[in-house]
């Protein structure tokens, strides 16, 4: 247990939303040719993504925190995968949100 807390909150949770951006990249593909094999595939980073997690909340145990700060962090993972590999375009609104969602992150992580 103590090598869970020699690595800081942050870092777990980067890893948990990037296994989830994975999932999240399966997903699409799964959208666009629907097969068994991406189903147990994505089971994979999204059971990883919440082992990640785990460490993240015993470290920091402050759940309004982390699962904010997780939730802006997965959701930009997601965008730009969405929109650098699947060429999906996002409107100067939802640029506007992903701006106030880091500045977001950067005041709860400060708390």
């Amino acid at each position: 247990m103590k090598i869970l807390f020699a690595i800081p909150y942050i870092v777990w949770l980067v890893l948990s939303a990037l296994c989830f951006a994975t999932g999240e990249f399966l997903s699409k593909k799964f959208a666009l040719a629907p097969s068994w094999g991406y189903v147990f595939i994505i089971l994979v980073p999204y059971t990883l993504g919440v082992l990640a997690w785990l460490p993240a909340i015993l470290i920091k145990n402050q759940l309004s925190i982390v699962g904010a700060i997780w939730s802006v962090l997965s959701l930009a993972a997601t965008v730009l995968i969405g929109v650098l590999i699947f060429s999906e375009k996002l409107s100067m609104l939802g640029i506007i949100g992903l701006v106030l969602a880091f500045i977001s992150v950067l005041l709860l992580s400060m708390a």
